[in-house]
């Protein structure tokens, strides 16, 4: 191939851009793509993330908006070169992911914010950017008498009007362990909660297949009740939805959100740049607020608002109030029990 003027110059700044910036690579061809959820996390990132790292970096990145289950199942199919630079993951799919050595170490030595974070939200393979908090939710204009219990879900006024989502989300999975262990099962043993839930079906009015298609039902009214994440149902009322969150006597569920740079990414400078603005507490805070309510990780951000008020006024105060499930025992099985669901939770 014959080299021309154009062609040297083009060569030339290259070179210059990759001595610059030695986080760049000749594979580097795309923006930073971030797999976040659906739903109101979406919502929420493209509202804060997006523009502070754009500010903090000069560059633009996409959202991908996908299940954890979709995230790993597109990197698996691509691992050479994969589509996405981050991926967002509860704690089931998070162990998933590192153990099919899927995700890179978070740079932690040259993280700004790392060091600030809740000492459970600090982990090597991706650390926890938020909590989520998982309780009952309801109509108050359909039901004037607030639920208490997990076990009210299965009170006969409510038939036809519960929602829940299947084990492909964690709200899912989480809401099968707890009420499982309400009926003296574990993390390891859920047969009482599939006989619970085959108890439910007359009160079933929809299966959804994630938390933001939950959330959506209020919105359309086809459900009055279900298990909710707290956040989700905050922007809900933001937008006039009629709908409040309870945390049931028997605790919250609780459970970290990790975020990963993924192995192999053209982008892990970058990648590594946007995580840490995900940390920073300018960014934890505005998330923090109304709409979007999100619970921080990052001990310079004060607890206040909404979170304070319905959730925990400090790290300590969510220790004694949330339930937080064995997440490395679950995943035992939690493939099997998603096979389980699918066939036999039918409306």
């Amino acid at each position: 191939m014959q080299l021309n003027r154009r062609n040297l110059l083009t060569s030339a700044l290259t070179l210059s851009a990759l001595e610059l910036f030695p986080g760049i690579s000749h594979a580097q061809a795309r923006k930073l793509v971030f797999a976040t959820f659906t739903g109101s996390w979406e919502e929420a990132h493209r509202d804060v993330i997006v523009p502070a790292f754009k500010k903090a970096t000069g560059q633009d990145m996409l959202l991908d908006a996908m299940l954890s289950v979709d995230q790993i199942a597109k990197v698996q199919a691509a691992r050479a070169n994969p589509p996405i630079d981050i991926m967002l993951h509860d704690p089931g799919p998070a162990l998933t992911a590192i153990g099919q050595d899927l995700v890179e170490p978070f740079p932690v030595a040259s993280s700004k914010h790392y060091k600030d974070l809740i000492p459970e939200a600090q982990e090597v393979s991706g650390p926890s950017i938020f909590f989520q908090a998982v309780g009952l939710t309801y109509n108050p204009e359909k039901i004037k008498t607030p639920p208490t219990s997990w076990a009210d879900l299965w009170k006969p006024e409510y038939k036809g009007r519960v929602g829940i989502t299947n084990l492909n989300s964690t709200l899912g999975t989480g809401f099968l362990v707890e009420i499982s262990r309400m009926h003296g099962g574990s993390e390891g043993n859920v047969e009482a909660g599939f006989k619970a839930i085959e108890k439910l079906k007359p009160n079933l009015a929809a299966v959804a297949a994630n938390p933001g298609a939950l959330a959506a039902l209020y919105q359309q009214g086809q459900i009055d009740i279900s298990p909710g994440n707290f956040n989700a149902i905050q922007i809900l009322k933001a937008r006039g939805v009629p709908v409040e969150f309870v945390a049931p006597k028997e605790g919250a569920i609780a459970f970290k959100t990790s975020i990963h740079i993924v192995k192999n990414s053209p982008n892990k400078a970058l990648a590594a740049q946007m995580i840490d603005v995900a940390l920073s507490p300018e960014v934890q805070a505005k998330l923090m607020q109304a709409p979007y309510l999100i619970m921080p990780t990052n001990t310079k951000v004060k607890m206040e608002g909404e979170i304070a008020k319905v959730l925990a006024k400090d790290t300590a105060d969510m220790k004694k109030k949330f339930v937080f499930q064995d997440w490395k025992k679950i995943n035992e099985n939690r493939a099997a029990w998603i096979d389980r669901f699918n066939r036999e939770i039918k409306l």
